[in-house]
């Protein structure tokens, strides 16, 4: 059985699978995942707070 590669949602912090994940965004040539629509936009307002 293959593990699955979990992602973290930079906003709250939780392990997301990318497959199952509320939403994507490309930022900086990075794929961003978000588990809810409160913290795509969080991140949306301000995303240089959430991306090193």
């Amino acid at each position: 059985m293959e593990k699955k590669r979990l992602v973290t949602d930079p906003v709250c912090g939780m392990k997301i699978d990318p497959d199952t994940a509320y939403s994507k965004v490309e930022y900086g040539g990075r794929v961003i995942y978000f588990c809810s629509r409160t913290c795509e936009e969080e991140f949306k307002k301000k995303p240089k707070k959430y991306v090193k």
